[in-house]
């Protein structure tokens, strides 16, 4: 894939039918806290109320198109030296390599945007196999096996727990 095609930028409502293609796909979200979107009045309010009030949650976009998501939320308080990230792409993009070069992408910026920041955390349920490998393209250190760690569609399931440090080089 040519990284020139690939670009991270917030979302827009004029996303929500590029989103619904994307986000009604089981595929992707399975792994994924919310549920699938079904209408376009749904992806337009998941714009609108979650997408653009996120302190970081960018568009994953191909030709300017959105193809997916990656989002990073920075913890509070005595725990602000760190945040989570997450990200999703539509199926017909998996195995390209898009998600590896926009997280490359973000991590930079992410960094830059949030300068109290230390690490970027990842969690992923041991299926998850091509996340952990986007993970460890990028740089991101498999720290440990949580069990029964993270709750996700009505399950309490088992997670591994990835980082990356401000300090860690992006190979």
């Amino acid at each position: 894939m040519d990284s020139s095609r690939i670009s991270l930028r917030p979302f827009k409502l004029s996303d929500a039918d590029d989103l619904l293609i994307w986000a009604s796909d089981d595929k992707v979200t399975s792994y994924l806290r919310w549920h699938t979107i079904t209408s376009i009045q749904a992806a337009s309010k998941y714009i609108q109320e979650v997408a653009i009030p996120h302190p970081w949650r960018r568009s994953i976009c191909l030709d300017d198109r959105s193809i997916g998501y990656i989002s990073v939320r920075p913890e509070s308080g005595s725990e602000r030296h760190k945040a989570r990230i997450g990200y999703a792409i539509g199926s017909d993009y998996w195995g390209q390599g898009i998600v590896t070069m926009a997280i490359k992408m973000a991590i930079p910026i992410v960094f830059r945007d949030f300068p109290y920041l230390v690490r970027l955390e990842a969690l992923v349920e041991p299926e998850n196999v091509g996340s952990q490998r986007v993970l460890e393209k990028v740089g991101f250190k498999k720290e440990g096996f949580l069990r029964k760690y993270g709750f996700n569609k009505g399950e309490i399931r088992d997670m591994f727990i990835y980082s990356f440090l401000s300090t860690d080089e992006i190979p």
